[in-house]
C-alpha cells in the first residue's frame, strides 16, 4: 500500500508542529523517520495513521484521499504503534494482541478459530508464545512493547506506523525488530532515534527538523556530516563498521568546551 501526505499541516494551540510536509512511502518499502526531539516525528505519524485530523493537506492509502474515512475502515488498512506500552492492566498478553482482531470483528462477537490462529501466529513472531497467558501488569517495558506490535500485526495491515519501537528493548530484540521490519512485504514508516539502526535497515530516510521535512531518499544522502550538525548539532558522520554496515560516528556534541590539557609533569630533583 502507498501511504501519501500532500502538504500535511498540524498545530496545537496555534503552535505549528507538522509544516507542509509532502511525503510518499512506497508499497512494501521501509522508511525511516528521523528527527530530534519535538521536529514533529510522533505528530506526522499520528496524522497519517488517522489519529489527528491534519489542519491542512491530505493523507492517501494507494491515492485515496482518507479524510472522510472511520477509524475503523483505516485500522484495516494500518496499524499503530505508540511510544506509550499503556498502564497497568488485568488483561492477558494474548488478550492484548487480540485487540489488533477488533476491526475485522462485529461488535458482539468474540474471537473465532480465525482470530485465535492470527493472534498466536503474531505471539510467536515476536518471541512472546511462552507469556501469552501471563498477565499484562507482569511484563516488563520492553515485553510490553513487543506485545504491542504483535497487536498490530495481528490487524494484518498493510501499512505499519511505529514511533520509536525499539524503546525498551534490548539489543538483540531491537536487532530482531529491525530485520522484521525491513523483511516484511508491508509498508513500514518507523520513528527512530538511533541513526546508525535506521542507516543499516531501513531503505530510505525522511528527515524532520522544527517540522519541516529538509531531507528524503538514501541514508548516504541524508545523513551526511552537515545536515547531522545543523539537525542533531553533534559532529558526527556515517561510515561502515568492520562488517560493512552502515554506523553512525559521534565525535561529540557541537559547541562543546574543548578539554583543558592536562598540566605538564614536574621534574623530578
Amino acid at each position: 500500500m502507498r501511504i501519501t501526505a500532500e502538504d500535511l499541516s498540524w498545530s496545537v494551540a496555534g503552535t505549528p508542529v507538522v509544516r507542509g510536509v509532502g511525503a510518499d512511502i512506497e508499497p512494501g518499502e521501509t522508511v525511516g523517520l528521523l528527527g530530534p526531539n519535538g521536529s514533529g516525528k510522533s505528530s506526522l505519524l499520528r496524522c497519517l495513521a488517522g489519529l489527528r485530523t491534519p489542519d491542512a493537506g491530505t493523507v492517501r492509502y494507494d491515492g485515496a484521499s482518507v479524510r472522510d474515512w472511520s477509524a475503523r475502515r483505516i485500522a484495516r488498512h494500518v496499524a499503530f504503534v505508540d511510544q506509550n506500552t499503556g498502564a497497568d492492566s488485568d488483561l492477558r498478553v494474548a488478550d492484548v494482541v487480540g485487540l489488533g482482531r477488533l476491526p475485522f470483528r462485529d461488535r458482539w462477537r468474540g474471537p473465532d478459530a480465525t482470530d485465535r490462529a492470527v493472534v498466536a501466529a503474531a505471539l510467536e513472531r515476536l518471541g512472546l508464545a511462552e507469556l501469552a497467558e501471563r498477565p499484562w501488569k507482569a511484563l516488563s517495558g520492553g515485553e510490553r512493547r513487543r506485545a504491542h506490535i504483535a497487536r498490530a500485526l495481528a490487524q494484518r495491515p498493510y501499512g505499519l506506523l511505529l514511533d520509536e519501537p525499539t524503546n525498551h528493548l534490548d539489543v538483540r530484540h531491537q536487532l530482531q525488530l529491525m530485520e522484521l521490519l525491513a523483511g516484511t512485504d508491508q509498508t513500514v514508516l518507523v520513528a527512530l532515534h538511533d541513526l546508525s539502526l535506521a542507516a543499516r535497515y531501513c531503505d530510505r530516510l525522511l528527515l524532520l527538523h522544527h517540522g519541516h521535512l529538509i531531507a528524503s531518499g538514501p541514508p548516504a544522502a541524508v545523513l551526511t556530516a552537515e545536515r547531522l550538525a545543523e539537525v542533531f548539532e553533534v559532529d558526527a558522520e556515517l561510515t561502515t563498521d568492520a562488517l560493512g554496515q552502515p554506523h553512525v560516528v559521534y565525535r561529540g556534541p557541537l559547541g562543546a568546551p574543548v578539554p583543558a590539557a592536562p598540566p605538564a609533569p614536574r621534574p623530578v630533583l
